[in-house]
């Protein structure tokens, strides 16, 4: 094994992995450097999401490496792996994924809850994010009440919630309509940035792309470039993007 550059909080190497035959990665290296948004764009069916279940340790690649922190999360045990989601990786997908019993404030605290933080201490935390993204007053309720984007909205407060040290976000707004949209990715990214959050953002849309600091375009399982988007002033007098493979 060859240990990742310093800068890089996960850099992976070589990643292959199929599913019933099917490829889903074809030798993919890639790194995400700290405090970095990276958009990873593509077309369905293009590998974005096996490689983001590859890179938070959801899913072990049958070839390649994966590295967190100068860590390799490739050889960790499972239960090893489970506590490194738990307490430095958050995950927001587009379906919600949350649980039908708890209340909406429990499935924001639940990253806390999950580490033993108390209930008071949970419950603030989570009550402010919720704030943020215009949530709170359903603090009460169960999703089975709430609306797609509502439920949505709940699903990017307990991914920030828990302050992680990266964020894997799958098409985290696919579900939601132009203007709820706008308004959860700005408070997303605005708050990754403010608190110093890795985040890994697989989409297809180019307007969810244009917020990240970079982007890796990938197809049928291979990343095709590697594409730095231009500063705000930079972008004003030129249209193109620089592209380096």
């Amino acid at each position: 094994m060859v240990a990742p550059p310093d800068n890089d909080v996960i850099w992976a190497r070589s990643l292959h992995h199929s599913h019933n035959g099917s490829p889903g990665l074809g030798g993919v290296s890639i790194g995400v450097r700290d405090a970095e948004i990276l958009a990873v764009t593509g077309p369905r069916g293009s590998g974005k999401t096996t490689l983001l279940h590859c890179l938070s340790g959801r899913l072990v690649p049958q070839e390649g490496e994966v590295w967190f922190n100068s860590v390799p999360v490739h050889t960790m045990a499972p239960r090893v792996r489970e506590q490194l989601r738990r307490e430095r990786f958050g995950w927001i997908s587009a379906d919600p994924e949350l649980v039908p019993e708890l209340t909406v404030w429990e499935n924001t605290a639940l990253p806390l809850l999950l580490r033993g933080v108390s209930h008071r201490a949970a419950r603030k935390a989570a009550t402010e994010w919720l704030e943020r993204l215009d949530i709170a007053a359903f603090a009460k309720k169960r999703p089975h009440a709430l609306l797609q984007a509502q439920r949505q909205r709940i699903s990017v407060a307990r991914a920030l919630c828990g302050t992680p040290t990266v964020i894997f976000a799958d098409e985290p707004t696919a579900t939601l309509h132009r203007a709820d949209r706008a308004q959860v990715l700005r408070t997303f990214t605005t708050a990754a940035r403010s608190h110093g959050i890795t985040v890994v953002l697989a989409t297809h849309d180019a307007e969810v792309a244009a917020l990240a600091d970079r982007t890796v375009p990938m197809l049928d399982g291979r990343c095709v470039a590697t594409v730095t988007l231009p500063s705000k002033p930079e972008a004003e007098g030129r249209a193109a993007c620089s592209l380096s493979v």
